[in-house]
Formats: C-alpha cells, sequence, structure tokens
C-alpha cells in the first residue's frame, strides 16, 4: 500500500486509540506528523518563557530536523501500530 495511504489511516487511528499515550509519546507523534507534513521546522522559538507546552512541541519537532517525509511518515505508522497492539 503506498505510504501516504497508510500515513493518512496512522492518523485517523489515531484519535482512536483504546488508551491515551503518555504526553512524551503524544510529543513523538506530534513532532514526526509535523516532520512528514511540514518538513524542518523553520518557525522562531515560542516567545513566552512560560509557555511550557509551545515549548515542548517546537522542541520535539526540532529533534527531528533532518528526518525525510517518508522516514516521519514510516516512523509514525510503526508507532501507532505499536500503540493500537
Amino acid at each position: 500500500m503506498e505510504l501516504k495511504v497508510l500515513f493518512d489511516e496512522a492518523v485517523s487511528e489515531s484519535k482512536s486509540l483504546s488508551e491515551k499515550p503518555s504526553n512524551d509519546t503524544l510529543l513523538v507523534l506530534y513532532s514526526l506528523y509535523k516532520q512528514a507534513t511540514e518538513g524542518d521546522n523553520t518557525a522562531e522559538p515560542p516567545a513566552n518563557p512560560f509557555d511550557f507546552v509551545s515549548k515542548a512541541k517546537y522542541e520535539a519537532w526540532m529533534n527531528v530536523k533532518g528526518k525525510t517525509k517518508d522516514q516521519a511518515m514510516r516512523d509514525y505508522v510503526d508507532l501507532i501500530n505499536k500503540l493500537k497492539n
């Protein structure tokens, strides 16, 4: 099956997992999704030092900088499949 189709299915499945993933896992999913759909993070870091959620998301996405969109899609699909089982 085409990678984009598998990725889109995994995104849909992520919304109906039997258990909510940990915050760390959610950050990994977020970063892989952003990398797969937008590529490297080119945004400025959050200006508010007390906006911990935005800072965590920004840093998570920066951690996958350089990963290809295809590899990010594969990693996202693999992680969703692991979370389903």
